[in-house]
Parts: C-alpha cells; sequence; structure tokens
C-alpha cells in the first residue's frame, strides 16, 4: 500500500511536474552538464574540487540537499496537500528502530567485507588516519549526509516511485524507471569517467535494491537507513582519487590500483552481499507475497484528490 498513499493528495499533472522540475532539476542539470561538457572541462572541474580542502569540497556538495530536501518535503505538504508520513511509510508513525537496524547492518557487512578483503590483500592500502581532519570528517557526515540521502530516498523512491505508480498503475514500473533513473544521475561521478560506464551497473542495481526494500517493506526506514550507512562507510572508511568525494578516511585506495579491479570488486560486493542484506530483511520483517507487491497493480478503492 505504499504507492498508493499518494492517492489521497492532489496528483494534478502541473503540480507533480513542478515539484519535480523544482527539486530533481539539480540532477538534470548535472546530468545534461556532463553530457555537453568536453571531456577536457570535466577533468579540469574535477582537478578543481580536488584542490580544496576535502572538508569544505564535502560541505559544498553536502548543503544543497538540506535546502533539497526541505523544498521537497514544502511542495509535497502545500501542493500535493499530503503530510510527509504519507511520503516515508504506510505505518502510523517512522520505524527509526528499522532505520537503525538497517544501518548496523550494512555498516557492519561492509566493514566484514572490508576487513576480509585486507586480510587477503593489503598491498593496496594504505593507513590515512589523520586526528583532526578525520574528527572534522566524522562530524559534517554524521550532521549532512542524513539530508542527503533523505533527498534521494525521499526523491527517487518516495515521491517519484509513488507517482510514477499512480500513472503506471502498478508496482514494476515505477521501481524500474526509478532504478534506471537513479543510476543515470549518478552518472557523473569521477568514478564513471575513471572505471568506465560499466560503474553504472553498480548505481542501477543499488537502485533496485533500495526499491525492492520500499516495496517489500511498504516504507522508507530500510531504504533510509542503508543508504546512510553505505555513504558514511564511503565517507570515513576509505578513499581514493577517483571516488564520488575524496576524504580524509581511515584507509585510502592506493593508485596503483587499475579501476576496473575496483569496479569488479564493487560489481562482487554487491552480488554477495544485498542478496544477503535482502534475505535477512525478509525473514526480520516477515516478507511475504513478493510477486504482488512489486508486480502487482495498485488498489484503486483509494480517492484521488483533485482541483
Amino acid at each position: 500500500m505504499y504507492i498508493e498513499q499518494a492517492l489521497v493528495g492532489n496528483n494534478r499533472w502541473w503540480r507533480v511536474l513542478l515539484t519535480t522540475l523544482a527539486t530533481a532539476g539539480i540532477f538534470i542539470i548535472n546530468f545534461i552538464t556532463y553530457l555537453l561538457m568536453p571531456k577536457e572541462a570535466v577533468d579540469a572541474s574535477y582537478d578543481v574540487m580536488k584542490s580544496w580542502p576535502s572538508s569544505i569540497a564535502l560541505l559544498v556538495n553536502l548543503i544543497p540537499f538540506v535546502i533539497l530536501l526541505a523544498l521537497l518535503f514544502t511542495m509535497v505538504y502545500t501542493l500535493h496537500q499530503r503530510n510527509i508520513l504519507s511520503l516515508t511509510t504506510t505505518r502510523k508513525q517512522v520505524d527509526f528502530k528499522r532505520i537503525g537496524f538497517s544501518l548496523a547492518l550494512v555498516m557492519g557487512l561492509n566493514l566484514a567485507s572490508f576487513a576480509f578483503s585486507y586480510a587477503c590483500d593489503s598491498s593496496t592500502i594504505s593507513w590515512n588516519f589523520h586526528p583532526i581532519p578525520f574528527l572534522v570528517l566524522c562530524l559534517i557526515s554524521i550532521m549532512l549526509f542524513p539530508f542527503q540521502i533523505g533527498f534521494e530516498e525521499f526523491l527517487f523512491r518516495g515521491y517519484l516511485m509513488q507517482q510514477i505508480g499512480i500513472l503506471a498503475k502498478n508496482k514494476w514500473v515505477p521501481l524500474l524507471i526509478t532504478s534506471v533513473v537513479f543510476g543515470v544521475f549518478h552518472s557523473a561521478n569521477p568514478e564513471v569517467a575513471k572505471m568506465g560506464f560499466g560503474v553504472m551497473f553498480f548505481y542501477i542495481g543499488t537502485g533496485f535494491l533500495l526499491g525492492i526494500m520500499t516495496l517489500m517493506d511498504d516504507g522508507l526506514e530500510l531504504a533510509l537507513g542503508f543508504h546512510l550507512g553505505n555513504n558514511l562507510i564511503a565517507a570515513l572508511l576509505v578513499t581514493s582519487d577517483f571516488s564520488a568525494l575524496h576524504t580524509d578516511a581511515l584507509f585510502k585506495l592506493s593508485g596503483k590500483v587499475p579501476p576496473s579491479e575496483s569496479l569488479q570488486e564493487m560489481v562482487i560486493s554487491m552480488v554477495v552481499l544485498y542478496p544477503i542484506i535482502l534475505l535477512t530483511f525478509a525473514k526480520k520483517y516477515q516478507w511475504h507475497h513478493w510477486k504482488s507487491k512489486l508486480f502487482g497493480t495498485l488498489n484503486k478503492t483509494t480517492r484521488i484528490n483533485h482541483d
């Protein structure tokens, strides 16, 4: 019933278009600019970003998401005449235990995977700990990453999945579209330029995972926890010269590592860890009726409000 919750709002086409352009515009502009800019100009912009202190670069990248999340909430509440809870979950209140469990599971699995890789071969990973910069990184990450991942989840798995679902009158179309678009909008990240477009398989696969979580659990809580845990690990644990954000993480991946090898590790990690995560959630939260929840049609008994 997660998608159906949008049916109680005001879904006139111009309201949906305005909200989408106002909130997703940053991704659209970024993607179009990336496609139109010459490779030399793209590389130069990445080099400029790398020349900034890492904490400043992180702040510049994350602060806009605070504004965008507030804008999305405001437009859903005022234009669509819906409360934010309907954008978040089918439960009577947000289940913060679900968010915490998902965050802990993802961070634990990623730490275990890193520890295994480090034990097998640490030649390409160097210790990068500097107390003050790392403390600053922790503070920025804890304060601002919730807004960044919150905006992406509320936009893609929340607003867009619900609105596309209303239009398509089923659940598999919004799952497919939001997952692919989520991946495509990350194509301007510097690691794509270094590793090749094969890394899009990872982004789109992650989009599918988050979408499946949302539909099966009838809420964003698990997706929010996963996304936050994943981004915190990415920022705090290991950095590299070709990552989306170069941070003062605990470890640094050596430049000797071929990008293709890093891509292979990402894909293997996804193929191994993602099924474990889904099965864990399915068992803990008693997920049933997979076919109807992922491929079923909408319940049309809910009334739609119009002008």
